[in-house]
């Protein structure tokens, strides 16, 4: 019998750690998505994501955060919505406190942005993670705890620091077009669960076997 593959559409994929949300099933705001099996785990109220953790999402940029992402607790987004004004004497936002301040709204519009944040598959993010405005985090990535990502990251790429620094990659740049090619998180879930063990713990090879199987070079 072929093994039955996790439910993707469950809120606690594990129901004896609450702190555990599968976060497909959690977020409402159309200007966020992501994909199958991501999670973020939070001791505190996981549930919260999208107030707690996506800070300043006035619109109109995106969130997009991709499949089987892993995200430790207190990993953040900070938004295009942060952004003040920087080119003149001050920086404080004085028509957002009301009175006849608010005359002066259109000073605090149209602001440059960075565009969407976007998250790759199978990117990792250590406790404590912060990802700036309009980043985009490649494929495979990790995030070391207490990064501050203001910059891209390539695919496969381990950052940390503050700023975030690449410190190295996970693979050299032949194996990681091979992974790319190989695109493990697109394949239908059964296939995946089928080879669990090599996705983890297999060589690039392997999984190119694994492909072959469903028709992927």
């Amino acid at each position: 019998m072929q093994p039955l593959p996790a439910d993707p559409t469950v809120l606690h994929p594990m129901p004896e750690h609450p702190r555990v949300v599968l976060l497909k099933p959690l977020v409402k705001s159309p200007l966020i998505e992501v994909g199958d099996y991501s999670y973020y785990d939070d001791p505190d109220d996981p549930t919260a994501f999208e107030t707690r953790n996506v800070l300043y999402h006035y619109g109109p940029e995106r969130l997009v955060i991709g499949k089987y992402c892993a995200l430790g607790t207190g990993t953040r987004f900070i938004m295009n919505g942060a952004n003040h004004r920087m080119d003149g004497p001050s920086t404080f936002p004085f028509p957002t406190m009301g009175g006849s301040w608010a005359e002066h709204f259109d000073l605090i519009t149209g602001l440059p942005g960075r565009g969407d944040t976007l998250v790759g598959n199978d990117v990792w993010f250590g406790h404590g993670a912060t990802v700036m405005p309009g980043v985009r985090i490649g494929h495979g990535a990790i995030v070391a705890a207490g990064a501050v990502v203001t910059g891209d990251v390539p695919d496969y790429g381990i950052v940390g620091g503050n700023p975030a620094r690449l410190i190295r990659t996970r693979f050299d740049a032949a194996d990681v077009a091979r992974l790319l090619a190989v695109a493990w998180w697109d394949w239908p879930v059964r296939h995946v669960t089928e080879h669990v063990r090599t996705i983890m713990s297999g060589t690039v090879a392997d999984l190119e076997e694994a492909a072959a199987r469903i028709g992927r070079s």
